[in-house]
């Protein structure tokens, strides 16, 4: 037990220094929903504090806790998942207990975490197997839900950069659920009980059908980000502050996203970012891997304008634009007058730049203004003469 704060700092000290140990890459205590048929089915997680690459005293707490409450701990595997129990739970008041008066607002949400699990009411209805201990020691392909959900958290609360972790298989994990609000359920229970809740009336207006519920039902994003439909942004994506996210056409998937202020009223597809002061212009539409890119994640630079109903696959520099309805991907040919050769090359010296060059090849060239020949129906590329700016009152 500690008794002081620096009973606790020892304690972490001597956790730490044991064989077993292992300082985990991410971590935190979920609140998990299960199927309604099949009890071993976890739909959801939901985690109220994510732990990634920080906070190892208190990582060092709860895996001690249950260590000492009977579990198991093999800390040479990708991850641990393990449900808590009222040992775990006393085993880490004892540990935090110097924290605790002090544990409010942003000060230790883990010790806040412990203490309001700690103090749920009898009658709350919730028992241990409603909770989940997580931890990930290695980024391998996700082994469970729990770990595909603390995944997808840290990508989307900014605590991992997009396209670094490893979600091979994540979908596999995942099962497919019918969504009441945040609230997922099983479509065999549903078919099952059919009959029964459409004659007494019951039958619930069903937002969704997927495995990932939307960003909104798990993240609170800055103050100047504004998503005007909750269905426009998938869990898992990232947005940076300031992103505008309009209705419509737009849409945000996971492993996406943006990396400082960027409007959006087009398409951003899986492992596809956006720089900072970027226009994604309505309908416009930014290709993920598996649809044109040449298996090549995307990325669009800053100051970038994509006009709508463009359509790029392959990565575009910084100070650029497509205009309306031009498509570009990475083997489109494009021309270029000897004139905006030098242009280009003016401001990109340590490019090649040719009279003409495939849609790949502007990888890394900023300054770029992409047309399509209204005579010839050529896709051409000059040296943008017009500046990006998005409305600061917007962002």
């Amino acid at each position: 037990m500690a008794y002081t704060k620096d009973d606790f700092k020892q304690l972490v000290t001597d956790i730490q220094s044991q064989s077993w140990y292992k300082n985990p890459i991410g971590f935190g205590i979920a609140r998990v929903d299960r199927g309604q048929l099949n009890k071993e089915k976890i739909l959801q997680a939901t985690f109220p504090i994510v732990n990634w690459e920080e906070n190892f005293g208190s990582a060092a707490i709860l895996l001690n806790a249950l260590k000492e409450s009977g579990i198991e701990i093999d800390t040479s595997k990708s991850e641990l998942v393990c449900e808590i129990n009222d040992k775990f739970l006393e085993k880490c008041i004892e540990s935090f207990r110097p924290y605790i008066p002090e544990a409010k607002g942003d000060e230790h949400k883990n010790v806040q975490v412990i203490s309001t699990l700690a103090s749920l009411p009898i009658d709350s209805g919730l028992t241990s197997e409603n909770f989940k201990v997580v931890f990930l020691f290695e980024d391998e392909a996700p082994q469970s839900a729990e770990t595909v959900y603390l995944k997808l958290y840290a990508l989307s609360l900014g605590k991992a950069k997009l396209r670094s972790l490893n979600l091979d298989g994540a979908f596999g994990k995942l099962e497919n659920c019918a969504w009441i609000g945040n609230q997922p359920v099983e479509l065999d229970w549903l078919r099952q009980n059919e009959i029964t809740l459409k004659l007494s009336g019951k039958y619930p207006t069903i937002d969704m059908i997927d495995k990932f519920p939307r960003f909104l039902g798990h993240v609170i994003p800055a103050d100047n980000t504004r998503i005007l439909e909750t269905s426009k942004v998938r869990f898992g994506a990232q947005l940076a502050a300031g992103t505008t996210v309009m209705p419509g056409a737009s849409y945000i998937n996971f492993n996406a996203g943006t990396e400082g202020a960027v409007m959006v009223e087009g398409r951003i597809s899986s492992s596809a970012k956006v720089g900072a002061g970027s226009d994604v212009g309505g309908g416009a539409s930014i290709l993920g891997v598996l649809s044109g890119t040449d298996g090549v994640p995307v990325t669009i630079g800053e100051n970038t304008l994509l006009g709508a109903n463009s359509c790029t696959g392959t990565a575009i520099g910084d100070g650029c634009i497509l205009d309306a309805g031009v498509t570009i991907l990475p083997g489109t040919k494009i021309s270029l007058s000897e004139k905006a050769v030098e242009q280009l090359k003016e401001i990109n010296p340590n490019k090649e730049i040719k009279t003409v060059m495939k849609g790949m090849d502007f990888q890394g060239v900023n300054g770029v203004h992409f047309r399509v020949n209204s005579t010839t129906g050529q896709t051409v590329a000059m040296r943008s003469t017009r500046e990006v700016k998005l409305n600061k009152d917007l962002h």
